[in-house]
């Protein structure tokens, strides 16, 4: 049996224990805080996630948890739409049923240790084997491979999610788009409303109060569409995640002598293509088909190979979306060319 330890037990670190071949490895994942997240969000399930999912045995769950995406029309603050395209293949879902259905798939034999990791030693359990980074944008397993010129870079932007129990209110879906801000507004399972929305803040960088942050919210958006408003106004801080958005620099490599990493270890990225947690699952069932298949060195090469360049690529794009749709000196240049690609 080969050893592999996975610290993080989130998307990324699920799936991959989940995708892994009890019969050849000794899996152990590390779990800051197991179980389901304490607020409720929604992400975007793309095609390649789905295929993903569909690996490890869990798409009909997960069919059977979500919804489907219609038209997700592009807006300005004021809620004229400026693109409607139709968005085709995409699927809703709750972050607490995905780890509620990944953790269930992951085989009883791998076994699960409770607390945060705060350093990788130089000997003992976590210096044997294969050491699997998934440990999210801020991992220690990237500081500690990867060095000091690898930490996690925090940009200007704030991101606040949530979930109403309401369904979207007619002609209110869609992302707006303002000067500086968004604010994104999309069905949810169980006919609720998923709600997320991004600006310049100064609060944080960790632990951001989310009373504070509503409040920030409804300041800057107080001018917007009314149903962004009335989602505001509907919002609770107990119902509310508040982050600073955080991002990985580009490592060239996903692979380290004795590492590796997944998810947003490897490529935190901002929200804005929605594909953080997608690309997370790809990795996690790509890496674990290779593992499986190969001998370890092997399985890392490829991996690298078919993994690196294309997240780096997708955060680069996310990162220059980030920049288009808040933009704020450029903003009514940016509305009149979206009015004149949509006649």
């Amino acid at each position: 049996m080969e050893a592999i330890t996975i610290i993080g037990g989130g998307i990324a670190g699920l799936a991959l224990g989940a995708g892994l071949d009890p019969k050849r490895f000794d899996v152990t994942i590390h779990e800051q805080r197991p179980g389901v997240p304490a607020v409720e969000t929604s992400l975007a399930m793309w095609p390649e996630a789905q295929a993903a999912l569909a690996v490890l045995g869990v798409l009909p769950q997960i069919r059977a948890a979500g919804t489907a995406f219609g038209g997700m029309a592009l807006r300005d603050a004021a809620g004229t739409a400026l693109v409607a395209p139709e968005v085709r293949g995409v699927l809703g879902v709750s972050r607490a049923d995905l780890i509620r259905i990944l953790d269930a798939a992951v085989p009883a034999s791998v076994r699960r240790v409770e607390g945060r990791v705060d350093e990788i030693p130089a000997t003992g359990p976590l210096a044997s084997g294969l050491l699997v980074g998934a440990d999210g944008v801020h991992s220690v397993v990237r500081r500690s491979f990867w060095g000091a010129r690898s930490q996690a870079r925090l940009t200007q932007y704030l991101a606040l999610r949530g979930v109403l129990p309401a369904p979207v209110q007619a002609g209110a879906g869609g992302e707006y788009w303002g000067r500086g801000q968004l604010f994104g507004i999309t069905p949810a399972a169980a006919g609720r409303t998923y709600w997320y929305a991004s600006f310049r803040s100064n609060l944080g960088p960790a632990d951001v109060d989310a009373a504070a942050a509503l409040q920030q919210a409804k300041e800057r958006f107080a001018g917007s569409a009314p149903a962004v408003r009335t989602v505001l106004e509907q919002a609770t801080p107990d119902a509310t995640l508040a982050q600073r958005i955080w991002t990985t620099p580009n490592l060239g490599s996903f692979v380290r002598p004795g590492a590796v990493l997944a998810g947003d270890a490897a490529h935190g990225m901002t929200p804005n293509l929605g594909r953080g947690a997608c690309e997370a699952l790809v990795d996690a069932v790509t890496l674990a088909e290779l593992l499986n298949a190969h001998l370890v060195e092997d399985a890392l090469k490829a991996y690298n190979r078919q993994r690196a360049l294309k997240t780096q690529l997708l955060r680069l794009a996310s990162s220059a979306m980030a920049g288009v749709a808040l933009a704020e000196r450029s903003q009514p240049l940016r509305d009149g060319l979206l009015r004149l690609a949509s006649r």
